[in-house]
């Protein structure tokens, strides 16, 4: 494994940095579908999903590949990359400059590694979380290659929580911090992971809008409350997950996941 994780992440780095060449070259250009689960897809998503999926086979020949916009069925090898081409399609369909990459690797079907690059803003996530999966490797979230970490503020009026569109009911009651819809589930974690959000609730996100920030979020101190009855992962081989949304609640630490879980649950 000595040479595999700086082969893992330099494949990340350069995959998403070429690829965002073309897509930063045609946001705001080209128009957007809705597909049936009401979200958008532009020919960019779908030459995206393409490109990650051919370099993937090609540096990777034995790794397993689940996107967003192609490949659903989770396949039995010990290795998958769960790939989101475009997160955040509205933004990038009209031009506000928060999108991204996300690509998630799995191994045994949990992710151990992700990678989020979020090309107009000039930054690139990535955290190693390792934890019971009986690897060895590096560990520790990381923004442009400095380490990050989640707050440790208490909640107030001065600091944020991340909504999705389908959430914002929650407006409609107090709340114990400001709230913000970015529009972008990836971001919203990474934003936690980042310390800049103490929490954030997506409502419907699919496997692709999480497998990427997830292990960023862990290995940077942070909590994830999957709100599905059955365990988030691993991930089981043969099972379609195109149509599989997963409601979650992201917190900086544990005892405010207790404290935002009755608020998120109350207008669910």
């Amino acid at each position: 494994m000595e040479t595999f994780w700086p082969e893992v992440l330099s494949f990340c780095q350069s995959t998403t940095k070429a690829i965002a060449t073309e897509l930063v070259a045609q946001s705001a250009r080209i128009p957007a579908q809705r597909k049936a689960d009401g979200s958008l897809v532009t020919a960019a998503d779908q030459w995206s999903d393409q490109e990650l999926r051919q370099r993937i086979a090609a540096q990777f020949p034995n790794h397993g590949v689940l996107t967003e916009e192609t490949a659903h069925i989770f396949p039995a090898n010990d290795w998958c990359w769960i790939v989101d081409p475009i997160d955040g399609t509205t933004n990038f369909a009209r031009g506000i400059p928060i999108w991204g990459i996300s690509l998630g690797l799995l191994y045994r079907g949990t992710p151990v590694f992700g990678f989020l690059h979020f090309p107009l803003l000039q930054q690139s996530f990535w955290g190693y979380w390792l934890e019971n999966s009986g690897l060895t490797g590096p560990h520790g979230a990381f923004l442009n290659g400095e380490p990050i970490q989640v707050s440790g503020a208490e909640p107030s009026q001065n600091h944020l929580f991340n909504l999705c569109a389908r959430s914002a009911a929650i407006l409609t009651n107090p709340f114990p911090c400001k709230l913000r819809l970015i529009g972008v589930s990836s971001y919203n974690l990474a934003l936690v992971a980042l310390g800049a959000a103490l929490g954030g609730t997506e409502k419907t996100p699919k496997i692709w809008d999480i497998a990427g920030a997830w292990p960023i979020l862990l290995a940077a101190g942070g909590e994830f409350l999957c709100l599905r009855p059955e365990p988030l992962f691993p991930l089981t081989p043969g099972e379609n997950y195109g149509d599989r949304p997963y409601p979650c609640i992201t917190a900086s630490r544990r005892e405010l996941m207790e404290q935002f879980k009755p608020l998120v649950l109350a207008v669910q």
